[in-house]
């Protein structure tokens, strides 16, 4: 059984009568209607109730027919199930008082999402929750063609948070390469990737995103105390390799300027104590009390 692919609505605009035009109109029904019924009593003449009830009736379903969207809202009409055109345009309007007018919001709106644990892309549990700024564009895909788009929007956008944190690794990892993008250190070119990817879900839906960024980004509980413990070492690590850097230049200029000099002559063994004394004062974590030597320098 072959299934008929479902065709995108595409939003179309509607024509409306001025509201201050018609009510006069709807006002004058509802005058001459009352008129004959107070007249059918007043003249003892019954026929001119029936004119007096159709009138009153005609300026009641006259008055159905006004309505007067706000700005940055719109109004999708549908005439017995067909779709007839969308009222951008803020302002008193009257249209077919047996249209139904359905109420769809232009404004700008935030989605806050709740926060997700999920599986980087090396495996790691974590924490990570995004907030959406959306609005709707195509009135008619956003009715028609999606159940609830308020419900579409969230769904989608918590599935496309999931597949974003899939795709990238938490932080660097010990063998990985730094200009490997991450969730904590490329966070606009990740905020940029889940951009893409909700305008791409939510199309359907006649949305467009106007910003994603995430709003929550931790390792899970379970690993969160040994990730940090990790990062620690990695930092310590670090340090220590700018630090013994640091002492191995000075360690050399040292040796340089005093054979350039000519201040002393040292064999190997005596370069190699000055060697390991001044690694040890430079790279040394606590103060060192140097011990002074008062006699010859071989004793």
């Amino acid at each position: 059984m072959n299934s008929t692919p479902q065709v995108p609505s595409q939003e179309q605009p509607f024509t409306t009568l001025s509201g201050a035009l018609v009510l006069p109109l709807v006002l004058a029904l509802f005058a001459g209607g009352v008129a004959l019924i107070i007249s059918a009593f007043t003249q003892l003449a019954p026929i001119r109730i029936i004119p007096g009830i159709i009138t009153l009736f005609v300026g009641g379903l006259g008055a159905r027919g006004f309505f007067a969207p706000q700005p940055n809202e719109s109004r999708v009409m549908v005439l017995f199930g067909s779709y007839r055109g969308t009222v951008r345009r803020s302002g008193f309007h009257w249209a077919n008082p047996f249209m139904t007018r359905l109420n769809v919001s232009l404004r700008a709106r935030n989605l806050t999402g709740d926060k997700l644990k999920v599986n980087d892309k090396r495996g790691s549990p974590i924490e990570i929750a995004a907030v959406v700024v959306w609005r709707v564009e195509d009135t008619a895909q956003a009715t028609f063609d999606v159940d609830n788009f308020e419900n579409y929007v969230r769904v989608q956008s918590e599935s496309a948070v999931r597949h974003l944190a899939n795709a990238y690794p938490y932080d660097h990892g010990e063998d990985s390469e730094t200009t490997e993008i991450t969730l904590r250190s490329g966070m606009d070119e990740v905020s940029a990737a889940l951009q893409r990817e909700l305008s791409a879900r939510l199309a359907k839906a006649g949305v467009v995103v106007e910003e994603a960024r995430l709003t929550h980004l931790a390792y899970a509980p379970e690993i969160a105390s040994a990730m940090l413990r990790r990062q620690q070492a990695e930092a310590v690590i670090a340090a220590r390799k700018k630090i013994v850097h640091g002492a191995v230049s000075m360690v050399e200029m040292a040796l340089t300027e005093l054979s350039a000099k000519g201040v002393v002559n040292l064999d190997d063994e005596r370069k190699a104590a000055m060697v390991s004394n001044l690694m040890v004062v430079l790279c040394g974590e606590s103060e060192v009390h140097p011990v002074v030597n008062a006699g010859t320098l071989y004793t």
